[in-house]
C-alpha cells in the first residue's frame, strides 16, 4: 500500500476553505499585539482578564523560576511534586471551595485523563454536541458508551439517563461553550444527577476567574454544591499563566492521582508557573474591577452589533459569536478586518458545524470603548458591504 500524499490531502483542505493559518505575535499577550510588523487589536486572546502580561504575575514567575529552577525534573509521584505544586493544589481547593484539587500540565490532558480513570466498559457518558474536543477525545478513549444529546437540551439528557441500563453515569460538560459564548444549563444537570444517581463533569476552561463571586466559576455563578460534582478549569486563560486542575470530593481526587494516565505519565509542569499561579490566584480574587470593565465591553459591543444577514449568537460572556455561514466569505471578513488592524478569527469547520463558519470575538477586560467601538463599526459596515453586492 503505498503511503499517504499529504500533499494531495492539505489540496482537498484548501477547497472548502479549511486550511488554517498560524501567525506569529512579536509581542506579549495583550489587548494590542504586534504581528506581522504591524500593530493589531487582539480580539482572539482568552487572557480574558488581561493578566498574561501583569507586572505582579511576571515578577512572581521569575521569583518562582529562581527559587525553583526551571523545570521540575519528574513525575509528579517521583520527584518532580515541588511545594509550589503542593501550596497551588491547596490554594486552588480552598479557592473552588471544593476539598481537594488535583494539578495538570494542561486542561486538554486533564480532560484526557480524567475521563477514562472516571468510566470505562459497561458505563455510559452523555456529552453534550457541542463540547469541546478534549472532552470528545477523553470519552472516545475511555471506551465507555457514549451518549450525545442535543446542545443544552435537559429534557433529552433525562430521556436517555432513564433508558440507560450502564453501571456509572457519567455526564461531561462545557460551563461555556467555547465557541459559542453560552452557558450550560448546570443547575437541572445536577438535579438529573441526583435523581439518576449520575456524576457530573463541568469543564470551565472559559468561566473560571471570569463568572461567580470573585471569579471563583461556573459553580460559583449558579450557587452549585455536590459530591456528584466534578470541576475542571484551566489556568491559561483569565488565569493568565499555564495549566489546569480538577477539583472535587478528596477520595475522587485520590483515585485521579493513582489512575489519571495523562498525570501520572508526564513530567510535572515547571514549579515556576505553579508559583507564578499562587499570585494569578490572589489578582484574580481582588479582580472584580477587571470583570466589572469585561462586562461593560461585553454589552457595548451586544448593542453595538445589530446585524441583518449575519447572527450574533446569544452570549453573557467573553466569547462572542458572529455567525457568517460560508468559509469563503467568513475568510474574506477577517482579512478586511486584519486589513484595518483587528484580529477576529475565522472559526471553520471541523471546529463548527458545516454553515455555521463565524468570527470568535474574545474580549477582555484591558479592551477600551474606543476599540470595541472600531470593531463593532467595521463589521457592520462589512456587513452592509456584502448586502448591497
Amino acid at each position: 500500500m503505498p503511503a499517504p500524499d499529504f500533499k494531495l490531502q492539505l489540496q482537498t483542505l484548501a477547497v472548502p476553505g479549511q486550511v488554517r493559518r498560524r501567525r506569529t505575535l512579536d509581542s506579549h499577550c495583550g489587548a494590542v499585539v504586534r504581528s506581522d510588523g504591524r500593530e493589531l487589536i487582539n480580539f482572539c486572546s482568552n487572557d480574558y482578564l488581561g493578566l498574561a502580561a501583569h507586572p505582579e504575575l511576571i515578577a512572581a514567575l521569575q521569583e518562582g523560576a529562581a527559587k525553583f529552577g526551571a523545570g521540575a525534573g519528574a513525575s509528579h509521584l517521583l520527584s518532580g511534586h515541588l511545594t509550589p505544586h503542593h501550596q497551588l493544589e491547596l490554594r486552588l481547593a480552598a479557592f473552588t471551595r471544593l476539598p481537594r484539587a488535583l494539578y495538570f500540565s494542561t486542561g486538554y490532558m486533564a480532560n484526557l485523563g480524567i475521563i477514562p480513570a472516571l468510566a470505562g466498559r459497561g458505563d455510559a457518558i452523555f456529552s453534550d454536541t457541542l463540547n469541546h474536543a478534549s472532552l470528545i477525545d477523553g470519552a472516545r478513549l475511555s471506551r465507555a458508551e457514549i451518549v450525545r444529546f442535543a446542545h443544552r437540551d435537559c429534557t433529552a439528557l433525562a430521556t436517555s439517563l432513564a433508558a440507560s441500563r450502564s453501571g456509572r453515569k457519567l455526564i461531561i460538560t462545557d460551563a461555556v461553550f467555547s465557541m459559542d459564548g453560552d452557558l450550560a444549563p448546570l443547575p437541572q444537570m445536577l438535579d438529573l444527577c441526583e435523581h439518576h444517581d449520575a456524576w457530573l463533569m463541568v469543564d470551565d476552561a472559559h468561566g473560571f476567574g471570569v463568572l461567580g463571586a470573585q471569579g471563583r466559576g461556573s459553580l460559583a455563578h449558579y450557587g452549585l454544591r455536590s459530591p456528584r460534582l466534578i470541576y475542571m478549569a484551566t489556568l491559561g486563560k483569565a488565569a493568565g499563566v499555564f495549566g489546569a486542575f480538577v477539583a472535587a470530593e478528596s477520595s475522587l481526587i485520590e483515585w485521579l492521582l493513582q489512575r489519571a494516565r495523562t498525570y501520572i505519565f508526564t513530567t510535572a509542569a515547571p514549579p515556576a508557573l505553579a508559583h507564578a499561579l499562587l499570585t494569578s490566584l490572589r489578582l484574580i480574587e481582588q479582580g472584580d474591577d477587571l470583570r466589572a470593565n469585561l462586562n461593560v465591553r461585553i454589552q457595548q459591543l451586544r448593542s453595538a452589533l445589530k446585524l441583518k444577514r449575519w447572527r450574533l449568537l446569544d452570549s453573557p460572556t467573553a466569547v462572542q459569536a458572529v455567525v457568517i455561514g460560508g468559509n469563503e466569505e467568513t475568510l474574506r471578513v477577517a482579512e478586511a478586518l486584519y486589513a484595518q488592524g483587528l484580529w477576529a478569527p475565522a472559526i471553520r469547520p471541523p471546529t463548527v458545524a458545516e454553515g455555521s463558519s463565524r468570527l470568535r470575538i474574545s474580549l477582555c477586560a484591558t479592551h477600551t470603548q474606543q476599540q470595541v467601538h472600531q470593531l463593532a463599526e467595521a463589521i457592520l459596515k462589512l456587513e452592509q458591504q456584502t448586502v448591497s453586492q
